[in-house]
């Protein structure tokens, strides 16, 4: 049963590689995803074709990729909100383990998540916010992207970090959440950056606390930054093949993911899309989805739970 493997990975790459991602056709991750794939493409000297297989939160793409053959001819590029999140809410769909049912490459990509309030909001500053919402009755209102999200995510451990009272709105998507921060319907909005970076150049919406340092945004601090004991959690993407794939496969195959993700031609495409490159090793993937995992489980004890569906 081995030899047919050992045969095909002596002469990998010999057929075109589907890129599987579990997102949407046309959204920034999406883009991405088919960036990379070109220069894939052009490293490997064969056809990177994608396949978008959105659904349950991204379950059913990672799926998809768990179940294929280990030849290498298949890859997954996820994002933690499928490989984390969705195991610790909906475990019944999400019922696999990244570790183990699949082969993290390496992490590629992030987009750090961000707080803006409308510019005419009464705190200027992530401290004031925070005063405000411990003064006031009924907390203050923060839309996220729906549930499950990064953004929802973020208002619990904002919770937890500050002791302040806020109520997480979860919306179909961002627009519709942007949409009701600009019309003061509700106080603030967590997203990824690349859905709020143009209302925040223009001067719409101000940026009070971002996940991680970014030097476009150097002058918005993290929260940890600010001595508050956690972040809000950012979106991370990583590449991966199913389990069992031949080393020599996986070895010829990493220098060419290498070389697309470090790409600057790549990397000026996605930052205006709030989206940065970040090269990480297979290993150092695997140590970010334990950690968060852990963190997330922690965070969404059994009370915790029941905002969270």
């Amino acid at each position: 049963m081995v030899a047919p493997l050992i045969a095909r990975a002596s002469s990998y790459p010999s057929m075109p590689i589907n890129l599987v991602t579990p997102l949407a056709t046309g959204d920034a991750a999406d883009r991405a995803a088919r960036l990379m794939g070109m220069e894939l493409s052009k490293g490997l000297g064969i056809p990177v074709t994608i396949t978008n297989r959105p659904g349950a939160g991204g379950s059913l793409g990672t799926q998809s990729v768990i179940r294929a053959a280990n030849d290498g001819y298949t890859l997954l590029y996820a994002q933690n909100s499928a490989l984390t999140i969705r195991r610790v809410i909906d475990p019944q769909n999400a019922n696999y383990d990244p570790l183990t049912d699949l082969l993290p490459l390496a992490l590629t990509t992030r987009s750090p998540s961000v707080l803006v309030v409308h510019k005419d909001a009464p705190f200027k500053t992530i401290e004031e916010m925070v005063s405000h919402a411990k003064q006031s009755l009924n907390g203050l209102r923060v839309g996220n992207a729906g549930p499950g999200s990064v953004g929802e995510i973020s208002v619990l451990l904002m919770k937890e970090a500050t002791g302040a009272s806020f109520e997480s709105i979860n919306y179909k998507g961002a627009a519709p959440a942007v949409t009701d921060l600009l019309g003061r319907h509700i106080d603030a909005v967590i997203l990824a950056l690349g859905a709020v970076s143009s209302f925040i150049e223009e001067g719409t919406l101000r940026a009070l606390t971002i996940s991680s340092p970014l030097h476009a945004f150097r002058n918005v601090p993290t929260l940890r930054q600010l001595g508050y004991k956690a972040d809000l959690l950012g979106v991370w993407f990583g590449f991966f093949m199913p389990v069992g794939v031949p080393k020599n496969i996986v070895e010829s195959f990493l220098p060419a993911l290498e070389s697309a993700a470090r790409n600057p031609s790549v990397a000026a495409q996605l930052l205006p899309a709030g989206i940065v490159q970040e090269w990480g090793s297979g290993q150092a993937l695997s140590e970010e989805i334990s950690k968060e995992y852990r963190a997330i489980s922690n965070l969404l004890g059994p009370a915790s739970k029941k905002t969270v569906k």
